[in-house]
């Protein structure tokens, strides 16, 4: 029985790994079809020339080397961010509805963007991309303080600090906005609704630094949150330190998830859905579940911005858009099929 046992689990892993190459296999293969996919389509031959026989006369190889390819590698960047961001915040608060905005770093990102918009003349996103991280920063840290530090974090405290900040920052953002010049509203406007439109190298190398770092706090933190997402007490004795798990995972989120927004804007529903769908998949445990939701994420965050180019040619919709309007239907689907607190 038990060599049954251990034959069944060894089969189940083994499809779960097939699991995660096909994902790494199907996210490459999309992010080199969004290359080519656009407002003007290129075969994959010409998409191939530009990157192996780059010829700065021809206005198709400067468009894949200068826009479409740091788009790709952005969209890669900003959900694998949401998607592990996501799932720490759930093992973190043992909340299945957790999302990294409950940390406050959205609301703090935007009020960084807009005061970088409207007082020091910001318009590309390489430049406001570093308020963004700063607001988001200081978000995080003012609710990691007031979430008790030195008490013993406690998820309710995080979560009502998180919402207090968000309503805080949410307001300075409207008083800036709304007090500002037209054409501040009109930029901010264009960030806020979530776009990777116009992301060059500039904001792509802005963002790689704190997400890379924020990746490896994560990948290191793996089997300490499958500790601490069994409570406090069970972590403590299998030998976890939680309130050090807590430190090193905030600051995480803050990293992942702040400089996510700061790239692409306010993106709902990739961080709360890809850990749900990825469980589905992997399984629980954090070192299979992290990457599952981070490819599922950056798979989802490339899907939705190559359909956000083809449903409005020769304009676009904004990739959070079409995220919320692909999210919104998955998660319902979700919560009617399962339990979220048994996913």
């Amino acid at each position: 029985m038990m060599d049954a046992n251990v034959s069944d689990q060894r089969l189940r892993h083994q499809h779960q790994g097939l699991w995660l190459v096909a994902g790494i296999a199907g996210v490459l293969l999309l992010a080199a079809a969004s290359i080519a996919i656009g407002a003007e389509d290129l075969s994959p031959g010409q998409a191939w020339d530009a990157v192996t026989a780059f010829d700065p006369a021809d206005n198709r190889h400067l468009l894949v080397r200068h826009l479409r390819i740091p788009r790709a590698l952005a969209a890669l960047l900003v959900g694998a961010a949401l998607g592990a961001a996501g799932v720490v915040m759930q093992a973190l608060t043992r909340n299945p509805l957790a999302d990294p905005g409950l940390l406050g770093v959205n609301a703090g990102a935007a009020a960084g963007i807009a005061i970088a918009i409207a007082f020091f003349g910001q318009a590309e996103a390489g430049a406001y991309v570093w308020f963004g991280l700063g607001g988001a920063a200081l978000s995080g840290l003012a609710v990691y303080l007031l979430g008790g530090v030195r008490q013993g974090m406690n998820p309710v405290r995080v979560v009502l600090a998180g919402s207090a900040l968000t309503v805080m920052f949410l307001a300075l953002t409207h008083m800036v906005t709304i007090n500002s010049e037209a054409e501040v509203f009109d930029q901010f406007r264009h960030w806020t609704v979530g776009s990777l439109e116009g992301r060059g190298f500039a904001a792509l190398g802005a963002v790689a630094l704190p997400i890379g770092a924020g990746l490896l706090i994560v990948a290191g933190l793996a089997r300490r949150l499958d500790a601490v997402a069994l409570g406090d007490d069970l972590a403590r004795s299998l030998g976890s330190h939680p309130g050090r798990t807590w430190a090193l995972a905030a600051f995480a989120v803050i990293l992942l998830a702040g400089a996510a927004t700061a790239a692409a804007g306010p993106i709902t529903f990739l961080g709360l859905t890809a850990p749900h769908a990825a469980r589905a998949i992997v399984g629980t445990a954090h070192r299979r579940l992290l990457p599952g939701a981070m490819l599922l994420s950056a798979g989802t965050m490339i899907v939705a911005d190559m359909a956000g180019r083809m449903v409005a040619r020769p304009g676009e919709v904004g990739v959070g858009i079409m995220i919320a309007l692909i999210g919104g239907p998955f998660f319902i689907a979700l919560v009617r099929g399962r339990r979220l607190g048994h996913s």
